[in-house]
């Protein structure tokens, strides 16, 4: 992410210092900015083939072996290519990851994240959904055709055809359009949640909903 889409998603311009990665166990990041910049460096250098895979030292291990401090919430895919340490090149004990085809936020979801919030308190919760979404895509068939999806994947239809049938009809491509849709439409999920929505308004909390790119490996956030 770059300077102007740090701007755009209303938040202070605030880069990462060198090192900065490194000492973010020791003093976790609580400003939503400094986080959001601490991520888009490192998808930067994944993007671009030099990631430092921080903290998955045997060290860092041990250190955590006695609690965690992570300083980012994400909602994502479980897409096997789509995994926010290696896509944000963090570690072990950074990401308090929650993962789901469709990147759904049900109510086990939302329960999960509420946990982190009341444990951690990390500045900052990313809905990260990505192109060619195999959980979105399905929900387009279910709603663009006569077939029903059947067994447990009618569930994931059935949380993801609203994102759908609000994009039907725009211009472009149906499951792209659906996909981003879907990110809005989980974040409002989240801020139907007492908890969540009361970190949200008094700024102690701020959700970013971002895409992953599978071709360039590059993440934006909306």
């Amino acid at each position: 992410m770059h300077r102007r889409a740090l701007l755009a998603a209303g938040l202070p311009l605030a880069l990462p210092s060198p090192g900065f990665a490194q000492a973010a166990s020791a003093d976790p990041p609580r400003a939503a900015s400094r986080v959001l910049a601490l991520l888009a460096e490192g998808n930067r250098r994944f993007a671009e083939g030099r990631a430092r895979h921080p903290h998955q030292q045997p060290r860092r291990q041990h250190q955590l072996a006695a609690g965690q401090q992570p300083f980012v919430i994400t909602l994502g895919c479980a897409d096997s290519r789509v995994a926010p340490e290696i896509l944000f090149d963090q570690g072990l004990g950074d990401v308090f990851d929650n993962r789901v085809a469709g990147n759904i936020a049900d109510e086990v979801v939302t329960g999960s994240i509420e946990y982190a919030l009341e444990h951690f308190r990390p500045p900052l919760v990313v809905v990260l959904g990505h192109e060619r979404c195999g959980a979105v895509t399905a929900a387009v068939e279910a709603v663009t055709g006569p077939a029903p999806t059947l067994g447990h994947g009618g569930v994931l239809v059935r949380h993801l055809r609203p994102a759908v049938e609000k994009v039907v009809g725009r211009p472009g491509d149906l499951v792209a359009n659906a996909v981003r849709a879907n990110i809005a439409l989980q974040i409002r999920r989240l801020h139907s949640s007492p908890l969540i929505a009361g970190w949200a308004q008094t700024h102690r909390l701020h959700i970013a909903g971002a895409v992953y790119d599978l071709d360039t490996g590059n993440v934006s956030f909306m």
